[in-house]
């Protein structure tokens, strides 16, 4: 342990994330390039000069911290003087290329877009293109052009509480904006230059139509394209959730599992090549250029990008049999991808991978230990369960912070679908070399489509058992910290059972019980009143400690649809929500009067002054006449209302010095 912590490229991968980190979320770097240039060459020559050793070890962190200001700085659109928004004025025509096909939705095509030219300017920056399903028959391709005159529009905020903040997302990859069109709001320019990601698309393409000639069912089809060529696209939601609560979805992600699997494959295959001159080192070039084709083909995503990498410098370490090699290639991959890539901080796969390699390097050869296998089959079946509970310990905090469930049946799956997956792997892509060869016989293609389909089936059977499938966890930042902090420090009394490590395990157990019990305080304590957004209908919550009473006027169905109220109950603890089908007149909250004004427009009610006022269902009101009459502290227009009437209201609460507070693009109202 003491080797890796003097490890410098884990030194520097600290300093650098802090550096990525705190630009990110401050943005306080504002001084140009030339100004970042300077710091780092002053603090570079600072380091060539000063002898004293911990003068130099502060200079090198903050060295690293500057690069990682400087890399978020550089990879920021906004900070170039091309930036494709300084150039819009709303009649200016757009140059478009596709960069990356994302996954569609009910009613778009949406694509990630890079705005190339403005008018007769050259641009840079990324947008997200929505195209409408009706009427467009050809789907755009990577490195497609299109001419269009669009009108950019922010990417909404979430407008109720603990939801998935999709602008947030986007902003993570450099998109700040988006654009809708019409089949008929374009025109395609064609190909007229290809991109790494472009050729790869086409392969792709390529792939796809020679496997379309086979009778593989929808399903079939998109388990292979997500299992080996990377494209999640086509799987359907309900096959997404069984993966998901199955605890196997990883399975459909190209990442370091199937990576993995291929180099040991590669490594088995290409073994009688160390016999020949200098036979380690052609066979380490013929496995890193096949990983890379294969990350190729997989078009160069995030995730299998990251995997690639860090298994091109494990099989280098290996096969030079360097001390320490899978953790040091770990760090080091990190490292490199952190350097070209700083936004893959923020990506919850890059996350989640590194902390599952890092659960398995440190943690299975304590629990393989555990029990002492005496045959060929238990030790393998030993092997993998210790393997899958030391990856689920290292993800399981951050997990339940991110998804709120845990797979109770994780075992079971990856039993049965890990010891499979190298020849599934395998036989998919002799199914693919010889669809594209024109060789492959129907009933090979038929039987590599049922054992797809028995994958299919046993996931879905997994995820049948719904009373193993914990949902709906609360868990904050503060307590998957605080549960890290508690698996590093056991981990370091198992190393070395002194008390000095059994005090500082103790501690951790003192902190993150503070830190529930201040979580608890601060669920029992606060009290609020809400307006949620939904359109056409109004959704009101009166919480107190750690209950929830919510007033609507939805039917069951859409009840039962409405997930803001349980992104809530988990976001914030609640333990009790009561649900009733109706909207009272009148509210009484902390001393405040909530009036509610519905269709009817009635607000005259003796005596009361200063209310909050809630309009739904569009009442056909004189806005100023209530105004005047009521004097409201504030007023809310909810998910109710025509967008034309809350427009109109939302001038005339400004030409009267009166907060409106529009639920549709303002978000929830807490008081």
């Amino acid at each position: 342990m003491k080797k890796v912590f003097n490890y410098l490229p884990l030194q520097f991968v600290v300093s650098v994330i802090l550096g990525i980190v705190l630009q990110f979320y401050t943005q306080f770097w504002e001084f140009g390039f030339l100004n970042s240039l300077f710091v780092f060459f002053t603090i570079l020559l600072l380091l060539l000069v000063v002898k004293n050793n911990i003068t130099t070890t502060i200079l090198s962190f903050l060295l690293f911290f500057t690069i990682g200001v400087s890399i978020v700085f550089v990879n920021n659109d906004k900070n170039y003087n091309n930036y494709y928004n300084n150039y819009i004025d709303g009649s200016t025509g757009v140059v478009l290329r596709v960069a990356k096909v994302l996954k569609p939705t009910t009613y778009h095509y949406k694509y990630q877009v890079k705005v190339v030219q403005v008018g007769s300017v050259k641009t840079t920056g990324k947008v997200l293109l929505n195209v409408s399903k009706d009427r467009i028959t050809n789907p755009l391709k990577v490195d497609e052009l299109i001419f269009a005159n669009p009108i950019f529009v922010a990417i909404p905020k979430p407008v109720n509480p603990h939801q998935f903040n999709y602008q947030l997302y986007m902003k993570k990859q450099g998109i700040y904006q988006q654009i809708y069109l019409n089949d008929n709001d374009f025109k395609s320019l064609g190909i007229q230059q290809f991109s790494l990601q472009g050729s790869s698309a086409k392969f792709r393409r390529k792939v796809q139509k020679a496997l379309r000639k086979y009778p593989f069912t929808s399903d079939e089809f998109a388990v292979i394209n997500a299992l080996l060529l990377g494209q999640r696209q086509e799987i359907s939601k309900e096959l997404s959730a069984n993966y998901a609560k199955a605890g196997a979805i990883h399975i459909l992600a190209v990442s370091g599992l199937h990576v993995g699997i291929l180099l040991w494959i590669l490594t088995w295959l290409l073994k009688p090549l160390e016999i020949l001159p200098k036979g380690k080192i052609i066979k380490i070039v013929c496995i890193v250029f096949i990983l890379w084709m294969f990350a190729f083909i997989a078009g160069l995503s995030a995730s299998v990008t990251r995997a690639v990498t860090m298994f091109t410098f494990l099989a280098i370490g290996l096969t030079f049999q360097r001390k320490n090699v899978v953790l040091f290639s770990l760090i080091s991959s990190m490292f490199l991808l952190l350097i070209c890539k700083p936004m893959f901080l923020f990506d919850v796969g890059f996350q989640l991978s590194y902390l599952a390699v890092f659960g398995i390097i440190f943690l299975q050869p304590k629990l393989f230990r555990l029990y002492n296998p005496k045959f060929w089959l238990d030790k393998k079946i030993w092997e993998i369960i210790s393997v899958s509970v030391a990856a689920q310990i290292g993800v399981l905090p951050l997990s339940l912070f991110y998804f709120h469930q845990f797979p109770g049946l994780f075992m079971v799956s990856n039993l049965v679908i890990i010891p499979f997956l190298s020849a599934i792997l395998l036989g998919g892509i002799f199914v693919i070399i010889f669809a594209l060869l024109g060789w492959l016989p129907e009933f090979l293609a038929s039987i590599y489509g049922d054992v797809i389909a028995a994958l299919n089936a046993f996931v879905n059977w997994v995820s049948n058992h719904e009373e193993f499938l914990f949902q709906e966890i609360s868990f904050s930042l503060y307590m998957a910290l605080a549960a890290y902090i508690i698996i590093f420090n056991f981990y370091r009394f198992l190393i070395d059972k002194s008390t000095k490590k059994m005090m500082y395990f103790l501690f951790s157990i003192v902190i993150i019980q503070s830190v529930c019990l201040f979580e608890n305080y601060q669920k029992e304590t606060k009290k609020e009143f809400l307006v949620f957004h939904k359109s056409r209908n109004t959704i009101m919550g009166k919480r107190i400690g750690g209950k929830l009473f919510i007033d609507h006027d939805l039917d069951s169905i859409d009840v039962l649809k409405f997930n803001a109220i349980a992104s809530y109950t988990v976001g914030e603890y609640i333990n009790t929500t009561i649900k009733k089908r109706e909207i009272s007149n009148v509210y009484r909250f902390k001393n405040q009067v909530i009036l509610v004004v519905d269709s009817l427009g009635v607000y005259q009610i003796k005596n009361l002054k200063n209310p909050i006022v809630l309009l739904q269902q569009s009442p056909k009101i004189n806005l100023e006449r209530l105004i005047k009459t009521l004097k409201p502290k504030h007023i809310i227009a909810d998910g109710s209302n025509y967008k034309s009437y809350v427009k109109r209201w939302q001038k005339t609460a400004k030409n009267q010095k009166t907060p409106l507070h529009y639920t549709g693009t303002n978000g929830v109202f807490k008081y």
